[in-house]
């Protein structure tokens, strides 16, 4: 365990925060221009929309790679070889002056920003345990949850103001400083007893064999469906139900990020108080009413669904610093192979929310949908409290 003054271990939470945020940040910065990039380009809505699912895909797919990596290697030249890339993507983004060009950037941004998520949790449970590490892992979540929200507010104001390109070159000035700041500031924190390995596809099978693990990744990747499933699958209620414009929905969002936020930031410090196993079952089992919440009263009352999705939202927040804090205690020697197996399927999530979702909401509407996530949320606490509870007795068992 590394260990460092208070002010030196707060500086590391947010120099390796902030190097996490720009993964969300990046991925919904231009989102708010994707008309015009559309027409600068001369290419389809699919095309442009492509550039944001690839980034979303190999950032998945990088979390495998980097999990490895960052337990063989070091957590500081990972991160730093990760931003570089990053560096000259979002460079050769600016520059690009075709829909193929951007494609190709597009997904090197992603493979160079994927280390952020990866390293930044590991070097949390390297560097804090405990109390602290409850409330470091809200800090960071609370930073990274900010990514999504402020991403497309920054990409609207400069896109506002000079064309696409800029957006583009915003991403480089920040990458730029991010790595200037890592380089200058951070230092290797992997504990000197971990022996460095080489890698083996088996040790992701070790890591999905501790079935407390495999069940907390369980819970990211259905909590992450349902989420996808607001982002893509409200605006039709907001429009069908309500008749709200494009911006009074963007205001019906609002909310949900904020809770998301909030519940980051208090999760971190409940969790100082209060046992992570009981706490994440607790927070998990709400989320998962919170779906059936929002089905009772979409199609109710407007304040109502802002209730439930804030709900939905807040409790989503409380969840995420248990889940990483339980990770880095169960995988002490390989910690992050786990942070990548578990963002892995938290992005798979992502990616499967808007495909299942559309095929269950066409055959059934919002009943199906939101009472099939709902279902499938409570087997994944259920299979949770089951795997804790075996733990525990398993505990019981070598103690005597």
């Amino acid at each position: 365990m590394t260990t460092s003054p208070p002010a030196a271990q707060r500086g590391i939470t947010v120099l390796v925060g902030v190097a996490a945020f720009l993964g969300p940040f990046t991925q919904t910065v231009y989102a708010p221009i994707l008309p015009e990039l559309g027409s600068a380009l001369s290419t389809t809505p699919f095309l442009i929309n492509l550039s944001i699912s690839i980034f979303t895909l190999v950032l998945a797919w990088m979390q495998i790679v980097y999990g490895p990596l960052v337990d063989s290697r070091g957590r500081r030249p990972i991160l730093l070889l990760g931003l570089a890339i990053y560096v000259a993507a979002s460079l050769g983004c600016f520059l690009s002056d075709s829909i193929e060009a951007l494609l190709v950037f597009r997904a090197l941004q992603a493979v160079g920003i994927a280390a952020g998520a990866v390293v930044a949790v590991t070097i949390i449970g390297d560097c804090f345990e405990g109390p602290a590490r409850g409330r470091a892992m809200g800090s960071f979540q609370m930073m990274v949850a900010l990514g999504p929200v402020l991403g497309p507010v920054a990409g609207g104001f400069v896109g506002e103001h000079f064309d696409y390109h800029h957006v583009f070159l915003l991403l480089v000035v920040v990458g730029l400083a991010v790595l200037a700041l890592v380089a200058w500031r951070l230092r290797e924190t992997r504990p000197a007893q971990v022996q460095a390995r080489a890698f083996h596809p088996r040790q992701y099978l070790d890591i999905l064999a501790d079935r407390q693990g495999l069940a907390i990744i369980l819970l990211s990747f259905v909590q992450y469906y349902a989420f996808y499933n607001y982002l893509v699958f409200m605006p039709r209620v907001l429009d069908e139900v309500y008749g709200l414009s494009a911006s009074e929905k963007g205001l019906v969002f609002l909310p949900l990020s904020l809770a998301v936020v909030l519940g980051t930031f208090s999760g971190g410090r409940i969790l100082a108080h209060w046992r992570a196993r009981p706490m994440l079952l607790a927070t998990a089992t709400l989320n998962a009413l919170s779906l059936l919440l929002f089905l009772l009263v979409a199609k109710w009352s407007l304040a109502a669904l802002v209730v439930a999705v804030t709900v939905f939202g807040l409790f989503l927040g409380l969840s995420l610093p248990v889940q990483t804090s339980l990770l880095m205690d169960l995988y002490t020697d390989n910690r992050a192979t786990a942070v990548g197996a578990y963002n892995f399927f938290r992005f798979m999530g992502m990616a499967t929310g808007p495909v299942l979702g559309s095929w269950l909401f066409d055959g059934g509407g919002l009943g199906l949908l939101y009472g099939f996530g709902a279902a499938f949320f409570l087997l994944a606490v259920a299979n949770a409290a089951l795997r804790f509870r075996m733990a525990g007795r398993a505990a019981v068992v070598v103690q005597d």
